[in-house]
């Protein structure tokens, strides 16, 4: 997770970036490949789908409810407002890179090479900003944020996840770390955990999300 100290809890932000770095790796391996046309592997591909539909989740309810309370609470404070607005320019660069992997994809004039190119930037930009959100970003949120904001911002997520918790809930901590699933899990209500346990993780298991033998669905 992170060696630094919050008076938040930030380990719920920390478990979702971890989450987009394992399917970042995972595209960006499938790019480089060279035993398949990678653009048919990754189109067909479950994986690639979920990675933007959590994506966006998690984004758009970083951009209405967490960046814009932020943004109001430094506006005194030049530096601070300077790092949130380089959150919002940076997310706003995202949804530009997943269509053009998508536009990459759906060419089959340009070969794989685009793709290839396309997929690099995205993980670079998208990684950056990770990184960028963490070095700076989350001490900036920890400072300012009212118990009321944090709740609000959990509470949009978990509206725009709605009904699709049986996927998201395992896509979440699929390759988490004991710690990181005990404080996800412990989150929630005793029937989803047994939900969790006895039907979502098994299922997701099961999913065929990036071709065959790629990589562990295990928590």
């Amino acid at each position: 997770m992170t060696a630094k100290t919050f008076k938040n809890d930030m380990s719920m932000m920390y478990a979702f970036h971890d989450a987009l770095r394992r399917e970042l790796a995972q595209i960006a391996r499938i790019t480089a490949e060279a035993t398949d046309d990678p653009r048919q592997v990754l189109q067909a591909a479950l994986g690639w789908e979920l990675f933007k539909r959590y994506l966006h989740v998690h984004h758009g309810a970083e951009d209405d409810v967490l960046w814009p309370a932020i943004r109001l609470a430094v506006r005194d404070l030049p530096d601070e407002l300077a790092v949130i607005e380089a959150m919002e320019a940076e997310h706003a660069i995202v949804d530009p890179g997943l269509n053009a992997v998508d536009a990459a994809l759906a060419d089959r004039e340009s070969g794989p090479e685009r793709l290839a190119a396309i997929v690099e930037r995205l993980v670079g930009g998208l990684g950056g900003h990770l990184r960028h959100e963490e070095d700076e970003a989350l001490a900036i949120i920890d400072r300012h944020a009212t118990p009321e904001l944090l709740q609000r911002f959990g509470a949009e997520h978990a509206i725009r996840v709605g009904n699709d918790s049986p996927m998201y809930v395992p896509w979440y901590l699929d390759g988490a770390s004991e710690d990181v699933a005990a404080t996800v899990l412990g989150r929630l209500p005793e029937p989803l955990r047994q939900a969790y346990r006895d039907e979502w993780q098994p299922a997701y298991a099961a999913l065929d999300l990036w071709g065959p033998k790629q990589g562990s669905t295990e928590v």
